[in-house]
């Protein structure tokens, strides 16, 4: 199970990252955009993945990491269930969905494998 705690800090441990209000949720942000929001009274999280990404997290525990059910879905927004995830699969997911809306030159800080 992953804390609120552990979900705020290893999100703004992301070079740039910011926490602001988003509605009724607290939003993870990268130079503007939304990679994450996090949703308390439900120990949720949403994060903004690419078409593949969301295939592959989605695939590897569809219990866990799903979807979400309407037309943001389909744009790539994905629901993780912090009370089922591995610390590991999340920390992989946070990064991903950040590199997905950061600028290059912050994602390559993240993953210096892609290229710029």
């Amino acid at each position: 199970m992953i804390s609120i705690n552990t979900f705020r800090k290893l999100a703004l441990s992301l070079p740039e990252a910011t926490e602001l209000p988003h509605f009724e949720k607290t939003s993870f942000r990268v130079a503007k955009k939304i990679f994450a929001t996090l949703d308390i009274k439900s120990n949720m999280a949403c994060i903004k993945l690419s078409e593949i990404d969301q295939s592959v997290f989605t695939a590897f525990d569809s219990a866990t990491i799903y979807a979400v059910p309407n037309k943001w879905g389909k744009q790539g927004w994905t629901y993780i269930e912090l009370k089922k995830v591995r610390k590991d699969i999340l920390t992989d997911a946070l990064k991903t969905a950040y590199c997905q809306v950061a600028p290059k030159h912050l994602s390559a800080k993240v993953r210096p494998e892609q290229p710029e």
